[in-house]
Parts: C-alpha cells; structure tokens; sequence
C-alpha cells in the first residue's frame, strides 16, 4: 500500500503553545511538524574519533519554550516549587506495567528491534523467518504491519483493576522510536503508519473511566545509540556486505509504501565513527563509553529538542498522572552512561512544563516524573529494575519494576501468582510500590496463563488488600532464614521459574503498618493446617513494640485465631480451616 505522508518542516523553537492548542480526537491524524534534521559532517570511518570528555563539557541549555508557572527549568527551581509527591502513590501500592508496542511482534522478547540486526541472535533468525532479510524487510515493515487487532485498553484496565492494580504504566515509545500516540511532532507513528490508532489516547479513556491512575513512559533517550547495529550487514552467508535498510534515505523511498517518511527520523543517524560504539551496538545491552559527540553537536541538539517537544506533546493531549524516562544515569543527555552524546538540560525543561501545565489544569502539581538512577530530589521519583532493596528506603519514593517473563512477549514464560505476590509484598515491606509488567500477545491480548495468574492475585489482594494500600514500613522489612548474613529474600530478576520455585519456610516473615495504624505480619508461604507460627520479631524481649499486643486477627478469616505473646516471639495457631493461599496475612494491634 503506498502512502503519501504530510509533512510541515518548522525551526525546531517553535513555541509549543502555538502548535498544541487543542484535544485531539483519538485516532484523527494531525499535522506533523518536526523540525528539519541539521546538516551532517562528512561520514568518518568507524572507531576513528575520540569521544569528547562529558565531565568538562557545558550542559546545553535548550531554547524550546516551556509553559507559563513557578516551575522554571533547572532541578533548584523543581525542588523548591514541588510540593510533594501525591498521597495516591501510598495510596495505590500496586501497579501493572503495559510494555507493550510493535517490538512485540517479533516474539523474541526485550530488544527485539535492535537484535533483530545482530546476526546470529533469536530475534534476527525469528525476523529472516516471520519477515525476510533486514536488508530488505526491516523493522520499518515490522511497523507496517503491526496490527494489535485484539488489544482492547478498556476489557484490559478493568482486568487489571479486577487484580488490584491502582494504576498504570503505559509505554509510549521505547527504544525503537516508535510513537504510540497522535504524535505532533514524529511521523513514525501509530496514527500515521500502521494500525491507525492512538494507543495513549485509547489508554488514558479506559484508565479514567476505571478510576486508574495512569502514567507514560519514554525510552526514546536511547534510539539515536541503540540503533547502531542497523547501519551494517551481514559478516558472514550470501548476504554478507549487503547495507540493513537504516542505511536507506528519504529519496530511497520514492514509490514505496514509506514514501515521504525519512528513515533517519526512525533510526537515527550513523555515528559508528565513535569509538566504542559500533562494539556497543553488539553488547546485551551496553551503551557506548561516556562523552560527547562532539562533531554532531547541532544534531544532538535538535535530537534532545525533538525528544523534549514529544514528552511535552503527551502531556498537553493526554494529561497523565506521572511521566516517565528511562536510563542508567542520573538523568538524560547527561553525557555519562545511558545519557551518552549530549549533555543537555532537556529533563528538567520536560519536567517543568509538566508541573506548570498540569498546575494550569488542575490547580495542583499533583503528579510526578520518574527519572531512573537519579538521586534523592524532590520532584522525582526513582524505581528499582529488577531487585528490591534489602533494607527498608524511605528517603524517597521509588517503584520495584519487573516483568513476568520479559519485557515483550515471548513464549514459553512461567506464570504464577505466588511470585507475583512475594515481589510485591517484598517492595511494600521496604517502603516501596510494585509495577509488575505482563507481557501482551503480538495481538494485543492476554494468554490463558497471565489470565489465571491476574484472576488470583485478585483473589488475594480482595481478601488481604488492607495490608497492602497506603501501607508503611515497620521498623523492619521482615525476619526468617539468613543467607549469608542476610534476610533471605526473592531474588532479583525478571520473574520466571526460580522465582516461582523458591523456597521460604514457615519462618519467613514481612512487615507493613496499614494506614488504620495496625501492624501486619506476612507469612512468605501457604502454612499448613494446625501449623503453630512463631514470629520472633514480636517477642516481649525483642524490644521492637511499643505496648503489648491485644488482638490478633487472620485477614479473611471470621473466627478467632490461638495466640500468644511470649518472650521468644509472638505464637500464632494457624486455623485448620484457614485456606490461605501464598501468604497468610495477620493483623496485629
């Protein structure tokens, strides 16, 4: 199918108030006006030029315009005007992450697009198999043809709410620069190409109508290094030497299905050049070293701008609770780590115009901005990929983020409720939230497994939600088994087989204080009819409550339970008929 795309070239300061004044009905495509790409510097041959220092280098400050308010664009300005992250963080506790996007299409879980170029890797022999060649077939066709024809945001948020889930992460473009939205400024969009619909706008009227909080996350920091890999070809096979299609331009597309749309604004530009970044392109996940692009320091400029204009574009259409970026350093276009190529104050612009638009709609700045890796400021908020803290944080807020399998689907994931439950109870005992991602079908919908897995966690979270929402940490996470010297806990990782099967005992406990003020103790296993529990923690002697205990209750169940308070610990007769199933759940006053 040919398509013609409209496309209006405008300075890339342009105030953005006088592009985005209007709501846009979900699935009309707009105008789009991205500024025309700088001019380049002549190729240089890869790993000839040195990467500048980033340490020495002057932040950049960004021209783009940003909403009238208190909140100007430096990190003194948000601290002193945020007023506080919101109490419905507390509040909600638990969350589901939707990472869901084209990349999902390859079945080859997290990364699929970039791996799709690295020859000799699941995802680049599942695409010459479902696709053709990358030379020929690349992800730009991946794009074409993704068709979610099953995904419905709506049957969805009220699965998720049915689970417990308070709120939502919904990616909006990850690595693969790829826009889930009516995008006013990037053509490579679900509205322009493709299915034909705006995912975010379809997201953000199911969360409100479910009374879910939702936020959108950013990856795109990334696509102007992660894309590497696109600009080479085959090493070895009858294809070798032959160009991957990032190699192709906009006049390349004169006829084609993609005419008119320039594959620079979906892959970036070559900058192999760099040392260490061809390598990198080939690494399980490394960025290039830290430092600057120095010789294309207009086009890093004119990238941060467009990746600034696309956040600012989100929250003047769609107004979430809380935006969201990736990365491993302290913030992006740091120069340092996944911040790597520029150093640029477009957070800080993207976040103060955030706060100030929402101040204008709401007349509270009660949302927030997740920066990953950044320290302790007011006016972020910080997540745990993968781990969960050992010791109790309340420095800061912060959400434990993992998948059930990986990021993107792919087959053959374990799924169990019981690991879902443990990752959350362990984030809530330290003070934490939980967002769990569960990965959707390249259809957009849910397999039988992640169903039965929700329709449990449901089940529990009913019976033993008091424990869980606007909870606190006690003075301890837990108490149990010691490995090494410390509290065993689930380990780290995307959570899979060795999650599900891990092994507590009848002595593992965690620990939260519910928002009625009640102490709550939870089993880390299904304890076994008649089974008398001993949590040592709450020994007359353990010295760590403040008055002797009165009442013990077993949530969920409507007899009393036996118990006793002794020196050695707090003595809990679990009832015969208690069918508790992961964790029992006591509360304790």
């Amino acid at each position: 199918m040919k398509t013609t795309v409209r496309l209006l070239f405008v300075m890339a300061t342009l105030p953005l108030g006088l592009q985005a004044q209007r709501a846009v009905s979900p699935g009309k495509s707009l105008s789009i006006v991205p500024a025309a790409i700088p001019s380049l510097p002549p190729k240089q041959p890869i790993d000839s030029v040195a990467i500048a220092d980033w340490k020495t280098f002057p932040e950049v400050k960004l021209t783009l315009p940003i909403a009238s308010g208190p909140f100007q664009p430096t990190w003194e300005s948000i601290e002193k005007n945020y007023p506080g992250v919101p109490a419905w963080l507390r509040e909600a506790k638990f969350g589901i992450w939707v990472h869901f996007g084209p990349q999902s299409a390859g079945q080859s879980g997290d990364w699929y697009a970039r791996k799709l170029y690295v020859e000799g890797t699941p995802a680049y022999k599942n695409h010459l198999k479902n696709y053709g060649h990358p030379s020929k077939v690349g992800y730009k066709e991946v794009l074409r043809d993704w068709n979610p024809t099953k995904l419905n945001p709506n049957t969805l948020a009220k699965i998720y709410k049915d689970a417990g889930a308070k709120f939502l992460l919904i990616q909006g473009v990850h690595h693969d620069n790829f826009d889930l939205w009516n995008s006013r400024y990037h053509p490579w969009n679900s509205v322009n190409v493709g299915l034909k619909r705006d995912l975010i706008g379809e997201w953000a009227k199911a969360c409100q109508s479910e009374g879910l909080r939702f936020g959108v996350t950013f990856h795109h920091e990334y696509t102007w290094w992660w894309w590497q890999a696109a600009f080479g070809s085959d090493k070895e096979g009858s294809m070798k030497g032959v160009p991957y299609d990032a190699n192709l331009t906009l006049a390349d597309g004169k006829g084609k299905w993609w005419q008119g749309l320039d594959p620079r604004l979906l892959y970036g530009i070559d900058l192999r050049e760099y040392k260490g970044v061809s390598e990198a392109a080939y690494s399980k996940w490394s960025p290039p070293p830290a430092g600057i692009f120095s010789k294309h320091l207009d086009y890093g400029k004119w990238y941060a701008t467009q990746w600034a204009q696309r956040m600012m574009d989100v929250v003047d259409q769609y107004s979430p609770d809380f935006i969201y970026t990736d990365g491993t350093s302290d913030q992006p276009f740091s120069g340092n780590g996944t911040g790597v190529g520029l150093k640029a104050d477009a957070m800080q612009r993207v976040i103060a115009d955030f706060y100030n638009r929402t101040l204008q709609r709401r007349g509270k700045a009660d949302v927030f901005s997740i920066v990953k890796f950044r320290h302790h400021t007011n006016g972020t908020v910080n997540t745990e990929e993968f781990g969960i803290p050992e010791a109790i944080n309340s420095s800061e807020p912060w959400i434990a983020e993992t998948p059930v399998g990986d990021w993107f689907y792919a087959p053959n994931f374990v799924y169990d409720s019981g690991m879902m439950l443990k990752y959350i109870i362990e984030a809530i005992a330290r003070d934490g939230n939980a967002a769990i991602c569960i990965s959707l079908l390249p259809d957009g919908s849910l397999d039988k497994g992640s169903q039965t897995m929700l329709n449990e966690v449901g089940d529990w979270m009913r019976r033993n939600g008091e424990a869980v929402y606007g909870s606190r940490a006690w003075r301890i996470p837990g108490e149990g088994e010691q490995v090494n010297g410390k509290l065993n806990m689930l380990p780290g990782g995307a959570l899979g087989r060795r999650h599900a099967e891990f092994v507590f005992t009848s002595a593992d406990f965690r620990f939260t204080v519910g928002k009625n003020g009640a102490l709550y103790a939870f089993s880390m296993v299904a304890p076994q009819p008649s089974t008398e529990l001993l949590i040592k923690s709450l020994g007359t002697t353990a010295n760590l409550l403040d008055k002797p205990i009165k009442t013990v209750n077993l949530l969920g169940y409507k007899k009393a339970v036996t118990w006793r308070q002794t020196a050695e610990g707090l003595r809990i007769t679990y009832p015969q008929d208690g069918s508790c199933k992961t964790s029992a759940v006591f509360r304790i006053e």
